[in-house]
């Protein structure tokens, strides 16, 4: 073994470079895992020894660093464009034959996938990697270096002192994707978002656990080069130890010419006609879903880089270029400004106003944006055009930015202090915070929670009623519901007639009936949901005052026993009970009358019809207002309940506009039944019919 570490280094090194590109690469392994790891781990151990001895580009900077780290804006060098795009075939032929118009010589063009991935440019000065940058608004970006060094196909050094940008689409295949997002505790969408998500992660070290790839598909050097067209481009960034999507095509006047052509690049691709573009398309199509990553379309490009100066750009796209979509986004629409909402608990919620688009069978203007972390992902700016989708065919999410705004506008942030009282803002983990719990917006935000359908149902107390009794300051927190004198306190309020307050005072008296597991829902502590708080009761805590024993002993354990309870949720119940607001909330409720014990319900007086059946319900309903009455309903015969129609549902109650639930159950073959006949399969049992709230329904989660 050589004794001169110095030496060693570089030939460990060396041996490893070349060992990653085959693996990563060229998809050739040289060397056994174990045989790399006994190599890696003694490179390691000399760098560990002789820290000034680390080479810049050394393999083990691949491991990342547990070193927290900011992404401080950058500028690009060149300008990071988007793509003219188009979406049917004799568009694209249109745009290729108008394009050859305008030039006086004989063009070829390169098509290559789509990727569905993040945006990146690599900036290398005398051949060193010096830094990454995310796309950002086409001008600004942020610098991801020290994340995207732990990428292995990106090299860290090129075997040519250069200076060069290259342009590349970081993406995780499929495969990967489904395996990492079962762990996730909030799942992505899709692999496009976790790919995202994972390179602005503050700690590279976890960045390096995610198999992230990339494939690049532009260079552009400083200064004089010798290259003639793009495919040379490719073949010289392959040679420097770049990876290319091994699936790209030229198109020539002929395949012959489109051979010759390759063969002087010394690039393998696929040499095709003009004629033969069509075919190539439908083949596409044919071939997406089951290539191991998600591509979004083809784009097409002049091979000839003299043309490209030539046709020049755009304030938004090159002239030679043009993206070419499989089929129209699910919806596109532009963001036209950017709200902040404070909900119950004081979270922050950014919320996006869009220009109303129609997308999955109802109108979208209103889309949540979580926090800030989503829209640093997105690199999201008011005025940006956006690809929306409907998640679970429920709820709205913007997926991706596919045009920046030309008003000037950057990435948003979320302001210092809260927009209802001024309180400064606080972080904790991925969320924002206003500290403040007697926030007007936090104080509504928790009367309509409470109030709401699917918490204590309040019949006639909507929004209209809580905002009068707040106006005239008799309105505080939850509690107060059962103190007003609503006959005093509204007779002279516009609106409010001897009916529409009787009904409320009725209201408010008959939800002191509802059971424990609803008012622990109500109540908004810490995670409990409808499903959290039946877990905690049928795991027999059925009782308040055993809920508070629990949080005053601090026992993590008894509630992380329970399954599906885990200990961040355990935790975030524990400090809601601590909470002294909450404690005298709860104190006063109970001397309302609520019901702060669960009681023994009987059900052997319903026939267990629905045993071994698992319903989804969709669609709205006569009789079953809100669709929880479904719900009920089946689980007291029996029954399971699912959120989504997949092989083992057996039923699908349909309501009205049931939608792409009602078209998977009938492309599963799942029975589908309708009110009428759930109401016969109930054997006539309707559940009582509830009085509307004349200000509106709550559908709050």
């Amino acid at each position: 073994m050589n004794t001169d570490p110095r030496l060693e280094i570089e030939n460990l090194s060396e041996q490893l470079r070349r060992y990653q590109r085959a693996y990563y690469v060229d998809a050739r392994p040289l060397v056994s895992d174990l045989e790399y790891d006994r190599l890696f781990d003694r490179l390691q151990s000399l760098e560990g020894a002789h820290p000034h001895l680390r080479l810049p580009d050394s393999p083990s900077l691949r491991v990342g660093s547990d070193l927290s780290s900011e992404f401080p804006e950058v500028e690009h060098t060149l300008p990071v464009l988007s793509l003219d795009k188009a979406y049917k075939g004799e568009e694209v032929s249109s745009w290729m034959a108008k394009t050859a118009a305008k030039v006086a010589q004989e063009l070829s063009f390169v098509v290559e996938e789509k990727m569905d991935g993040v945006s990146i440019v690599l900036y290398y000065e005398q051949g060193l990697l010096a830094r990454a940058v995310t796309r950002g608004d086409g001008v600004v970006g942020n610098d991801v270096t020290a994340n995207m060094k732990t990428i292995a196909s990106i090299p860290l050094r090129l075997p040519e002192e250069v200076t060069l940008a290259v342009r590349g689409e970081v993406f995780l295949p499929k495969e990967e994707f489904l395996k990492l997002n079962k762990r996730m505790e909030t799942p992505y969408a899709n692999p496009r978002n976790l790919a995202a998500g994972t390179i602005r992660r503050i700690r590279s070290s976890e960045v390096a656990k995610v198999p992230l790839r990339i494939y690049v598909y532009e260079g552009f050097w400083e200064g004089d080069h010798p290259f003639t067209d793009h495919i040379a481009i490719l073949a010289k960034l392959a040679s420097y130890g770049f990876a290319l999507n091994p699936d790209i095509a030229l198109f020539c006047p002929s395949v012959e010419d489109a051979q010759q052509r390759l063969a002087k690049a010394g690039l393998e691709g696929e040499a095709l006609s003009y004629a033969a573009f069509d075919a190539y398309v439908q083949t596409y199509k044919l071939k997406r879903p089951d290539l191991p990553y998600e591509i979004d379309g083809l784009v097409m490009k002049v091979n000839e880089l003299s043309v490209r100066e030539s046709l020049g750009y755009t304030e938004h796209h090159p002239r030679w270029a043009l993206a070419y979509k499989f089929e129209s986004p699910q919806a596109q629409t532009a963001v036209e400004n950017i709200e902040v909402q404070v909900g119950r608990t004081g979270r922050v919620t950014p919320v996006a106003r869009v220009t109303p688009v129609l997308v999955g069978g109802s109108t979208v203007s209103n889309i949540t944006l979580h926090n800030q972390d989503y829209i640093n992902m997105l690199e999201l700016a008011i005025g940006d055009s956006v690809e929306i989708s409907k998640r679970g065919d429920v709820i709205p999410a913007v997926e991706r930015v596919t045009e920046k705004n030309e008003l000037g506008y950057k990435v948003w942030t979320l302001p210092e202090r809260c927009p209802s009282c001024s309180t400064p803002l606080v972080v904790r983990g991925a969320h924002t915070f206003c500290p403040n719990p007697s926030c007007p917006d936090q104080v509504s935000a928790r009367l309509k929670f409470f109030v709401g359908k699917a918490q204590m149902d309040i019949d006639s107390f909507g929004p209209e009623t809580i905002t009068t009794l707040i106006d005239l300051g008799l309105l505080g927190d939850v509690n107060d519901i059962y103190t007003i004198d609503y006959e005093r306190a509204l007779s002279d309020a516009p609106g409010f007639g001897e009916k529409k307050i009787a009904a409320i005072k009725s209201g408010v008296e008959k939800s002191k009936a509802q059971s424990f597991r609803r008012v622990l829902l109500s109540l908004g502590i810490g995670e409990i949901g409808k499903k959290a708080a039946d877990l905690l009761v049928e795991s027999g805590i059925t009782s308040m005052d055993a809920l508070l024993d629990i949080a005053d002993r601090d026992d993590e354990a008894t509630l992380t026993s329970i399954k599906q309870i885990g200990p961040k949720s355990a935790r975030l119940l524990i400090d809601g009970l601590k909470d002294p607001a909450m404690r005298v909330r709860i104190e006063h409720l109970r001397e309302a009358g609520l019901q702060f014990e669960e009681k023994k319900t009987d059900t052997t007086t319903f026939e267990q019809s629905f045993t071994d059946q698992t319903w989804c319900v969709t669609g709205s309903f006569e009789q079953f207002n809100p669709r929880t009455l479904a719900l009920d309903e089946i689980k007291r015969r029996g029954g399971r309940t699912t959120t989504s129609v997949t092989g083992k549902t057996t039923h699908l109650l349909a309501g009205s506009g049931a939608g792409s639930k009602l078209a998977q159950a009938n492309k599963l073959g799942v029975k589908v039944v309708d009110e009428e006949a759930f109401l016969a399969m109930l054997q006539g049992v309707k559940p009582q019919k509830k009085q509307e709230d004349t200000q509106g329904e709550f559908s709050f989660s």
